[in-house]
């Protein structure tokens, strides 16, 4: 199975970029007030349930495609719905699902892999990873965001700066943009956000019973 465009989002969501003229190297505390302000708020939900929409841009600023999602989180268990991709997570298990395929995969969750889940993404995954400072308040249509730029401390990685907006009222995430070194332009925007919803278990564990046919492959 190829990579999927859920695991795309997960591993970029939070490192959406826009093209910066200038690199961070060094932190800034008024940055990092923010960034843990709103760790420490989704930290406080028992379960988040969004929805959102991803657009790709070239260089020029072109639309290239837009797709949406929506994910729900509950404690370390998440479920992702995107780009026909479905990921269902217990926790402890993985299981990845193309619709197109009607195929499965499933995987163990090591959480000292150091794999990107959900739940690390609106968390404090800064602190390592990257330089940050505030840029500053701005308007997005009626909402006041305040935007963090965030620049990768591993000089390696196809992406050069982070853009995050967030809530100034609300202390969550908005949206971010990334930019390729190659200069496509990765953009996630949060459309609706709902917290402390019910969500059973069962929800997070892939049911074969309800894909008739599934090809089933176990890596585990």
């Amino acid at each position: 199975m190829k990579t999927p465009l859920a695991l795309l989002f997960m591993s970029t969501l939070l490192a959406g970029v826009t093209n910066a003229q200038t690199k961070s190297t060094k932190n800034d505390p008024e940055a990092k007030k923010i960034l843990d302000a709103v760790s420490n708020r989704f930290k406080s939900f028992t379960t988040v349930q969004a929805s959102f929409t991803y657009k790709v841009e070239n260089a020029a600023g072109k639309v290239l495609s837009t797709k949406s999602g929506n994910i729900t989180m509950k404690d370390t268990r998440y479920k992702l719905s995107f780009g026909g991709q479905e990921i269902f997570c217990n926790g402890n298990t993985v299981w990845n699902y193309d619709k197109a395929a009607n195929e499965v995969t499933i995987n163990t969750l090591d959480a000292s892999s150091g794999m990107i889940t959900p739940q690390k993404l609106f968390s404090n995954f800064y602190d390592k990873d990257f330089f940050y400072m505030l840029n500053g308040d701005k308007k997005v249509g009626t909402r006041l965001v305040q935007e963090i730029q965030l620049t990768p401390v591993d000089k390696s990685k196809n992406f050069h700066t982070v853009y995050l907006l967030i809530d100034k009222n609300a202390k969550t995430m908005y949206a971010t943009k990334v930019m390729e070194n190659a200069g496509n332009r990765y953009s996630y925007t949060v459309n609706t956000l709902k917290t402390n919803m019910p969500a059973a278990d069962a929800l997070f564990v892939f049911d074969k019973a309800k894909f008739p046919g599934v090809t089933i492959e176990d890596l585990r």
